[in-house]
């Protein structure tokens, strides 16, 4: 197993970590590698609110290290390195105020920012040159107001990510209601997300660079020619893009059973539509041939989740969490986790953790040389392919009543560590640190 290496971008930044990679592990590109899967527990209501100035209620710092090794890249086709690293850091900051009608109104603001490099990135190219890395910024903005005497809560959030193969833009409304006795609570998220791919090719394919008569200027491709903006260069051209949709709407239920066991049902309805594939994903037909990936240009998505919190007494919490997904590429999996949480001692305790998830190939997948060229839609990338995964590790987490280390203000620390291998042979290591400031 490979060391790693565990970076903290100064107090001073107080950053939230969402780790990026060129292939995540069992995620998707917005989302975080670890879940800390927290009990659903109804929040004690006050009686009564007075209204109060705007104050910061809470500031969270993650940083993270994350490596990858692998031998499946589909920038070369389904073959070739995938080893990358990431260095994560981000921000996470709460402000609460509450008004005159006494609703509780929460903004959360996050930033966060990722540099990685890849060996692969070396085959992705503008004008020939290998690229060997690259950063990615995704700030958030999200505003929430709750009504003390039921409960219940409105908000709208809005989310950009950008990289340089990459934009995205986004934004969400989100409310739960809570039942009669607050027992029990029914939450909705509707979000949307307005992508944009930049059209880059694989190295290879880019045979010239050729001026055009209007003084712009396009890139001759295997696949045809891709028109750069007006008064580009063969040094820095601005290649063209094209978009993609992604639609989810997020439905939960939980409700606490007793005072030890609580639960969760989770069902999300995603639409994909627009650009699905990448351009610099490599394919290689049986004739020893080779193209870019192509996939359809719409995908539906249906997860369905379970969770469960049994507190077996005031010392173990069991967390697990069971997912079963499918879609209309023919891809189908299950998600298997269970954490144990021992509190050592009123303030410090430690939870291991353990993951078990298999699927199925989706029905465009192949590998390295094995789709025909009279295919309708061929990919290599091992995202699609079927394989088992294991992800375990375990979580530290310290929180004095007098802070951390003497220091009031920091009133709470988690260290993290997981370790994730895959039957096609990719494995990785994740470690991270949190820092939560009141």
């Amino acid at each position: 197993m490979k060391k790693v290496f565990l970076s903290v971008v100064g107090f001073s930044l107080i950053c939230r970590f969402s780790a990026h990679a060129q292939t995540k592990v069992d995620t998707s590109r917005n989302k975080k590698p670890f879940s800390l899967y927290q009990p659903v527990i109804a929040d004690p209501q006050p009686t009564e609110y007075n209204p109060r100035a705007l104050r910061v209620d809470e500031i969270n710092l993650v940083s993270s290290y994350y490596g990858q090794n692998g031998n499946h890249s589909a920038i070369t086709g389904g073959i070739g390195t995938e080893k990358v690293t990431d260095i994560s850091n981000g921000l996470d900051l709460k402000l609460v105020w509450v008004g005159d009608n006494s609703n509780k109104n929460t903004i959360s603001l996050g930033l966060g920012y990722d540099h990685h490099t890849s060996a692969s990135s070396a085959f992705v190219t503008t004008t020939g040159l290998g690229k060997q890395g690259g950063t990615r910024i995704y700030p958030s903005f999200d505003w929430t107001v709750e009504n003390p005497k039921t409960g219940n809560t409105f908000g709208l959030g809005a989310y950009y990510s950008g990289e340089y193969n990459y934009k995205s833009l986004g934004g969400d409304l989100h409310f739960s209601r809570k039942t009669a006795d607050k027992s029990g609570e029914f939450s909705f998220k509707a979000q949307v997300y307005m992508d944009h791919v930049t059209m880059i090719y694989p190295s290879e394919f880019v045979q010239a660079i050729t001026p055009v008569a209007s003084g712009s200027t396009y890139i001759t491709t295997a696949s045809g020619n891709v028109v750069l903006s007006n008064g580009g260069s063969a040094s820095t051209p601005s290649l063209a893009t094209k978009p993609r949709g992604t639609y989810t709407a997020s439905f939960g239920y939980s409700q606490i059973i007793n005072s030890r066991f609580q639960v969760m049902l989770l069902a999300d309805v995603v639409a994909q539509n627009g650009y699905l594939s990448l351009p610099f994903h490599r394919v290689y037909f049986s004739n020893q041939k080779d193209t870019i990936e192509k996939l359809p240009s719409s995908r539906f998505k249906l997860p369905l989740g379970f969770r469960a919190n049994y507190f077996l007494d005031d010392n173990i919490i069991l967390r697990s969490y069971y997912r079963y997904y499918t879609d209309n590429w023919g891809s189908h999996s299950n998600t298997a986790n269970l954490e144990i949480t021992y509190k050592v001692s009123p303030f410090f305790s430690i939870s291991p953790f353990y993951r078990y998830y298999t699927q199925s190939a989706a029905k465009y997948f192949a590998p390295y040389e094995a789709h025909s060229s009279t295919d309708e839609y061929y990919t290599s990338n091992y995202e699609y392919a079927k394989f088992n995964s294991q992800f375990f590790g375990a979580g530290f987490r310290l929180a004095p009543p007098k802070g951390v280390f003497g220091w009031q203000n920091l009133h709470e620390l988690e260290l993290r560590y997981g370790h994730y291998t895959q039957t096609t042979n990719l494995v990785s290591d994740v470690i991270s640190l949190s820092l939560g400031f009141k």
